[in-house]
């Protein structure tokens, strides 16, 4: 099974969702809500803002290679 880079992130503040299409070579840790404008940051003990808020866990932690 390959890795999946859609991932579907959910704003916490005003529940704003959107499919976003994840980077391959790094986490990111920010991510600003186009609808509400709150930028997000990841929850503690996560490495970027798709594998607290996102449908899908970011690329290097699906490959078990995340530097974090």
């Amino acid at each position: 099974m390959g890795v999946k880079l859609e991932s579907t992130i959910t704003c916490p503040h005003c529940g704003h969702r959107k499919e976003a299409e994840m980077p391959t070579e790094a986490c990111q840790f920010f991510y600003e809500c186009e609808n509400c404008k709150a930028v997000l940051k990841p929850k503690q003990g996560d490495c970027c803002v798709y594998c607290s808020y996102g449908s899908v866990k970011c690329p290097p932690v699906q490959e078990d290679s995340c530097s974090y």
